[in-house]
């Protein structure tokens, strides 16, 4: 049974002057889910959410929340809760003021009010701190006050908009988990603007990979992964090595300098063609032999404690990227193999025979 519908986007478009920021978006926002907007600078997902949240009126399209249109309805009657990078928490009132400040807002009593600030409070795990001031807290104390604002209103969709960005790498790995938690213990639809990969593939559902107003892929977080349907797609979630290679017998390539691969997707690819061959770097192993084992140069070499990334050079000038656990025993300049297995490649858009698009 298909999950119910609780935002839908068809066919939103705008624009800013000459530039257009989204073109002719359609999307579909399940009860219950955390989807990401994923994408860089530009790439239209925070317009995405300002159209979604009231904040920006698209030139062309439709706005549905539970069937509803709500395309010129005012931000304020759409029931959404909003959570900025900046948090905007006002530094002149206390914590518990600032979370009631809704509530307030709405005509609840100070009685009632206060009851669920408490157990928003308690929700984000910040219990007894109603009566400290913004500027007392930590920064990820403060995100999560303006968390407990926007829940404390039982909204019906959560909107985020990069709410970690400020936080150092820790605090923000952290707070992820702490998100998560909160929105599944919730179960409320959940919308989160990043331009963090990783934060995408640990926090989604489903993520919408954006680019140039658009939206190159849709998926759960393993899909976009492992089966990336554009080359944007492949270069943006997750390091990756591009090789261009052309197609021997069907599942032979051939790569500049005259290096022969087996290409194993699960169907033979076209005799002829040129393709653009992805392989992720911990696919690509270092001293190995066998099938697709190739002579190499060890290029550089960066520890980066979980894990140490080694850049090779093959044959005919051809980097690629391996990546493995922990420290390796080697330095720019060693004489290496390296082995690919042939189902570790992906061409972007192919899939194996059988797999559906979802």
């Amino acid at each position: 049974m298909m999950a119910r519908t609780v935002v839908q986007l068809e066919r939103v478009t705008k624009s800013y002057g000459a530039v257009r920021a989204l073109d002719a978006i359609e999307l579909a926002v399940y009860e219950g889910e955390l989807l990401s907007l994923l994408g860089p600078s530009g790439c239209g997902k925070t317009t995405t959410l300002n159209v979604i949240a009231g904040f920006v009126e698209p030139d062309a399209g439709r706005v549905s929340i539970d069937g509803s249109d709500v395309t010129a309805v005012p931000a304020y009657r759409r029931g959404l809760g909003v959570v900025f990078q900046s948090y905007a928490l006002f530094p002149h009132m206390t914590v518990g003021d600032n979370v009631a400040f809704g509530l307030r807002e709405r005509g609840m009593s100070r009685r009632d009010a206060a009851t669920r600030v408490g157990e928003a409070l308690a929700l984000v795990r910040l219990p007894g701190m109603a009566d400290a001031r913004p500027q007392q807290l930590s920064g990820g104390m403060q995100q999560r006050v303006a968390l407990a604002r926007a829940l404390v209103i039982r909204p019906r969709v959560l909107l985020l908009d990069e709410p970690l960005a400020a936080l150092d790498k820790k605090l923000r790995e952290d707070m992820r988990a702490e998100l998560r938690d909160i929105q599944k213990t919730v179960g409320i639809t959940t919308i989160f603007v990043t331009h963090d990969q990783h934060e995408a593939l640990g926090l989604s559902d489903r993520i919408a990979v954006m680019n140039a107003g658009r939206i190159e892929q849709l998926g759960v977080p393993r899909e976009i992964y492992e089966r990336p349907a554009t080359r944007f797609v492949a270069d943006f979630i997750g390091a990756s090595s591009v090789l261009t290679a052309r197609v021997l017998d069907g599942q032979t390539v051939e790569l500049p300098g005259g290096l022969r691969l087996a290409v194993d997707l699960g169907r033979p690819l076209e005799p002829g063609r040129t393709v653009e061959l992805i392989v992720r770097p911990e696919r690509v192993q270092l001293g190995g032999a066998g099938g697709n084992a190739m002579a190499a140069t060890v290029a550089s070499v960066m520890y980066l404690g979980d894990h140490t990334e080694v850049r090779v050079t093959l044959a005919g000038g051809l980097r690629i990227l391996a990546a493995v656990r922990g420290a390796v025993a080697l330095n720019a300049g060693d004489a290496i193999t390296v082995a690919i297995a042939p189902d570790a490649f992906l061409v972007p858009g192919e899939r194996p025979a059988g797999e559906g698009r979802g």
